[in-house]
């Protein structure tokens, strides 16, 4: 708990001269608090003594003239820590999105998007307050109070110690509140980004949800988790009004045995009517702090809930970074060599097997597989999104640890299966990681996409906006703007994987037809699953279960009856010679 508390300190420290000043004006504002009363006690006195004379007119004066300058300490103060508590949500956003982009695959395969977004969001918004206000007013209340308990001790010892037992009392109460109140926090926080991922998972598949009709299932699953957030948050509340009732009663305690206790002090000419009424002036201030006591609480209990929670993340190792040392690649010229690769996630199960091939420059290999055979993850391994768990991959024998992030994947360019279009134009779209590329660079990638005419067609051309998650392109749109993209870059080794899936015969056929120009300089691998993306293939793996069971070329493997065969004879085989071979099993001569 400390501990988390000391790092979102150290935020709020990063802007030490505003903190320096906020601190300046924080003590000028206490110390002009504590005057008032006195000052208020000595007029009374004054007043009741001689009347109105000069002596309380100066004193009159020198009341307003402190609370003037309480009140403009006191703006300083406010201005400069809501400064600071607008700074430090800030600096923590961005280092939570910059940890976020560069932790690995592996690290956001076992995330939730809503949860990591809730955490970048309301737990931000838990912690703002405690690096200023929070440090600030702890601090103060310490300090201010045992200079106010003092100043009563010293006008009447009895009274200062009675209002001291009874105030240490009060605070005890509060402080022991606290262990369960970051609990029911840091609960109502898990839940929040429970309930965000829920809300994010069904505006993203609004589609399938309107398909499926599923609207009173997805209802009840927020309600779910809308009432666990509710549960968390009444307790956590509870918690605070149950404080602030035991204060209440403490203070009033408080109030009712100075009134009794002070009459008779007045009574045996220990006290004056004035000291009287600065008892109860300071009394005043007190129920004050008492009740700031629990907003400090409450910032307390949420800064260590959400904290720990934004800390794990920004804590996270990411099975992926750069040795010290690392290499900078050039551009290489796509000697790929896969040297016994073995991969596990976790330690039980096994994705990848002793993968052993390589890949000379300007090759074209395809690899072909069952569902879940690996295809995929052996291509990942290239551009580092993954790392092995055994052997080693090299780019141009260099293994791909040994090399910075950037230099290598500005090398290797990816199509992936599961294309994403940002909510912009298409330009930027295709120029994305190619921000200074020119308008005819951006529109030669998009003809070897055959995307050029489309864009054309439309209203505004290349400056047509793309939807969120590129809504207004179709699949096979998509697809080719992510090609058009990855073309830009012109990278020595590109990866398809499965990049035509989404796309027609007749557009595949196009599209193969511009990439044939492209693949001829270049390292090329293709995850496919037709035939006109292996036919030509300068070699061809097949996995099975993580491991490469049969290589050669699309004529050799078709003459081996093994498991290529069959994948050709069910997947890859031209739809009429399909239909025949089915017709001819089942027996139908139509």
């Amino acid at each position: 708990m400390l501990e988390v508390l000391k790092r979102l300190a150290g935020y709020g420290l990063r802007h030490k001269w505003r903190l320096a000043g906020a601190y300046c004006a924080m003590a000028v504002t206490a110390v002009s608090y504590m005057v008032i009363p006195r000052l208020m006690g000595s007029a009374i006195d004054e007043a009741l003594a001689s009347g109105l004379r000069s002596e309380l007119l100066i004193l009159a004066g020198t009341i307003v003239l402190v609370a003037l300058v309480r009140g403009a300490s006191s703006y300083v103060e406010g201005y400069l820590f809501e400064s600071v508590a607008q700074l430090v949500p800030f600096h923590l956003r961005g280092d939570l999105f910059r940890k976020l982009q560069h932790l690995s695959f592996a690290f956001h395969d076992k995330q939730q998007t809503g949860n990591l977004m809730s955490r970048a969001t309301s737990d931000v918004e838990a912690v703002r307050y405690f690096p200023s206000y929070g440090v600030a007013h702890g601090v103060y209340l310490v300090i201010y109070v045992g200079g106010v308990v003092a100043l009563m001790a010293a006008m009447n010892w009895r009274l200062g110690l009675l209002v001291m037992a009874l105030f240490s009392i009060a605070m005890w109460r509060s402080l022991t509140v606290i262990p369960r109140m970051v609990t029911a926090w840091r609960e109502a926080q898990t839940e929040t980004g429970h309930m965000a991922t829920v809300v994010q998972e069904s505006l993203t598949g609004i589609g399938v949800v309107k398909a499926f009709g599923a609207y009173d299932y997805e209802q009840a699953k927020f309600e779910e988790r809308a009432s666990a957030v509710r549960v968390h948050q009444t307790f956590a509340g509870l918690l605070s009004v149950v404080r602030k009732a035991q204060s209440t009663l403490l203070l009033n305690v408080a109030i009712l045995t100075v009134l009794w206790i002070g009459a008779m002090e007045v009574t045996a000419g220990r006290l004056t009517a004035g000291e009287i009424a600065t008892f109860m002036l300071y009394l005043g201030i007190l129920a004050g702090e008492t009740f700031w006591a629990g907003f400090l609480i409450v910032t307390w209990a949420k800064a260590v809930s959400g904290g720990q929670r934004i800390f794990d993340v920004l804590d996270a190792e990411s099975p992926v970074s750069e040795r010290s040392g690392a290499v900078t690649l050039t551009r290489v010229r796509g000697h790929v060599r896969f040297d016994h690769v073995s991969l596990s996630y976790d330690s039980k199960v096994s994705t990848l097997r002793d993968v052993d091939f390589e890949v000379q420059p300007g090759e074209l290999v395809a690899i072909v597989g069952g569902p879940g055979s690996g295809k995929s993850t052996i291509v990942h391994l290239i551009p580092r999104f993954y790392d092995v768990s055994g052997g080693r991959v090299t780019l141009d024998g260099v293994d791909v640890r040994d090399t910075t992030l950037e230099s290598l994947r500005h090398n290797v360019g990816i199509v992936m299966q599961d294309t994403f279009a940002f909510a912009a134009t298409i330009r930027d779209n295709i120029a994305y990681g190619a921000d200074d590329a020119s308008t005819d660079a951006v529109i030669r990638a998009a003809k070897v996409a055959q995307l050029h005419e489309f864009i054309e067609g439309l209203p505004e051309g290349y400056d047509t906006w793309v939807g969120e998650r590129g809504i207004t392109l179709s699949g096979g749109q998509r697809q080719r703007l992510a090609i058009a993209r990855t073309v830009l870059l012109d990278p020595p080794v590109l990866i398809l994987d499965d990049s035509t899936s989404s796309v027609d015969v007749g557009t595949e056929y196009e599209i193969q037809q511009a990439l044939a120009e492209v693949v001829k300089a270049r390292t090329t691998l293709v995850i496919a699953h037709r035939l006109s993306t292996v036919r030509n293939a300068d070699q061809i793996l097949v996995l099975d279960q993580g491991e490469v069971v049969e290589r050669g070329t699309h004529q050799e493997l078709v003459a081996r009856d093994g498991m290529y065969r069959r994948i050709y004879e069910v997947q890859l085989r031209p739809p009429e010679e399909t239909r025949l071979a089915l017709a001819y099993v089942s027996g139908d001569d139509s």
